[in-house]
């Protein structure tokens, strides 16, 4: 391919419904592989160290933790009821960078909050047209 058919590739109209096809998946495959999956495989020792900043108990707190970070990643990535999948994995974020860690930099923090970002951004603009979700996706 030439430079110049390249360039005239990038100006072809944008594609959002790839574009957030590509944000679900990617952000719940990193969410699951990172967080949900470890809670999961490790759980005893997770129930033993994690905060409880809610004042819930560990046992209640670390469920509401998969939930977030298994079931909510499975719900998004397959685009069903995607904005409200969405919630659980923001307050958890948010108490986990505003409670848990408050004393982090940003530079500390990044994945949290680019994970944020991303989930944030999927909650606005929903799940494109790439979703099992029956009816309106916008």
């Amino acid at each position: 391919m030439s430079t110049m058919n390249f360039f005239q590739r990038l100006s072809v109209p944008a594609k959002p419904d790839l574009g957030l096809l590509f944000l679900r998946l990617a952000g719940a495959f990193m969410l699951l592989y990172v967080h949900g999956l470890p809670k999961l495989m490790h759980y005893s020792t997770e129930l033993a160290h994690i905060d409880d900043p809610m004042h819930l108990g560990r046992s209640l707190t670390l469920w509401l933790a998969l939930l977030a970070e298994i079931a909510c990643p499975l719900l998004i990535a397959a685009g069903i009821l995607t904005r409200l999948a969405c919630l659980p994995i923001i307050f958890l974020l948010l108490v986990s960078m505003l409670a848990v860690h408050p004393d982090w930099s940003i530079a500390e923090g990044q994945f949290g909050w680019l994970l944020l970002i991303i989930f944030g951004s999927i909650a606005l603009a929903g799940p494109g047209r790439y979703s099992l979700s029956k009816g309106k996706t916008a």
